[in-house]
């Protein structure tokens, strides 16, 4: 044992220098062991980062399947709410917790859970938000301006009703019925152009001539039924095919192309459930083209693939092709349009593109030249496939 005084060595257990009688008791004293604790104010930070994280879970599930969870069911933004009073608690104990880490001398640890508590509730705030943009629908502003030829469109379909026995548009006589068939769009009268018999009967129509009445009887113009997204489509424009001495209203037709022409769907015009403004409200009039029909510049997509009950990608699989399969325009009785995520939003949650096959109405079975509602509340939209 050696003394502080003197340096010399002594034995042990001596309590003072036998060379210069130095007290040596503080030498041989146990030194006492430092405790260090882990800092609680960063667990809970971390346990509060860690429900907000959960508490977010509910929110990015209502985002990606609608149809099983809805947003707006009340217990799903609430969560969502108290997920960010716990975000703000979380945050302002981390900071709190690394000063006193950084005051404890060495005493508390726990710095880099009290920077994850910090940094996970922000991540996790974030994420719904980030899913919220990457499946809201894109390029809105082409998806206005469908919308608004649509909503024209309607407002000009009630006018032509007004005029025509509360009746929709439909072209061809009262016995017509859809044909792949290119009407004769530059007849001088309505029996030529539709192959009616001398009574008005018979003969056939496509779904573009039906709505080419709108442009004849209702001045809705070529370019209102053109849909910016549409590719290959454009604008009807008669000099294009050589004719200069016609005006718009003497035709019947978008020309001999009509699929060139015209962007939009309509419910079956033919038949026994032709729309009128008596219909049910619900029931949708048109929407962008119908993606289980052949139209210019699209594939036609694979109704196996569709599932109204999938993820977000399931259900884009059912969705028209112009607005990035994001979703359509949809045109209903009372002319009001609405951008739906989903192809089930007629009656009862109806496919507006197939009819009812007698299984499940949100799926239905893609129309063909032929295809009929199968009763009132079915809503079938169509459009001509190219020739």
């Amino acid at each position: 044992m050696v003394c502080p005084e003197c340096g010399k060595e002594n034995q042990d257990g001596a309590k003072n220098c036998q060379f210069c009688n130095a007290p040596i008791n503080s030498t041989t004293d146990s030194v006492k062991p430092v405790t260090i604790k882990v800092s609680k104010l960063a667990i809970t930070a971390i346990v509060l980062a860690l429900c907000v994280l959960l508490l977010n879970i509910p929110a990015i599930f209502a985002i990606n399947y609608p149809r099983i969870l809805r947003f707006r069911t009340p217990w799903v933004p609430q969560a969502f709410l108290l997920s960010h009073l716990l975000l703000v608690i979380s945050i302002i104990l981390g900071f709190v917790s690394i000063v006193r880490i950084e005051m404890g001398g060495g005493k508390i640890t726990g710095r880099k859970l009290a920077i994850t508590a910090i940094l996970l509730p922000i991540f996790a705030g974030l994420l719904p938000v980030w899913y919220v943009m990457a499946n809201q629908p894109r390029s809105v502003a082409f998806r206005m301006v469908c919308g608004t030829n649509l909503s024209g469109i309607g407002k000009a379909m009630l006018i032509y009703a007004n005029d025509y026995g509360d009746e929709f548009p439909r072209a061809g006589g009262p016995t017509s019925v859809w044909a792949n068939q290119i009407p004769n769009w530059k007849a001088t009268g309505q029996n030529k152009a539709y192959g009616l018999d001398s009574e008005g009967t018979g003969g056939t129509a496509s779904i573009s001539s039906s709505l080419y009445l709108l442009v004849k009887y209702a001045e809705v113009e070529p370019k209102n039924f053109v849909c910016e997204q549409d590719k290959k489509v454009s604008e009807f424009k008669p000099a294009k095919y050589k004719v200069r001495d016609r005006d718009l209203i003497d035709l019947w037709d978008f020309g001999p192309e009509p699929w060139k022409h015209c962007s939009y769907s309509y419910n079956m015009p033919y038949g026994q459930y032709a729309l009128t403004t008596s219909s049910e409200p619900g029931l949708a009039v048109a929407a962008d083209r119908n993606p289980w029909i052949p139209s210019l510049g699209w594939k036609v997509k694979d109704i196996s693939k569709f599932n109204p009950d999938g993820d977000r990608n399931a259900i884009k699989a059912g969705n028209s092709f112009p607005h990035k399969n994001e979703g359509q325009n949809v045109l209903f009785i009372d002319s009001h349009v609405e951008f739906e995520n989903t192809p089930c939003n007629g009656v009862d949650e109806d496919n507006i593109y197939t009819y009812q096959d007698g299984g499940d109405i949100r799926r239905g079975s893609p129309p063909q030249i032929g295809s009929q509602p199968t009763k009132r509340v079915d809503s079938m939209l169509v459009n001509d496939p190219p020739m």
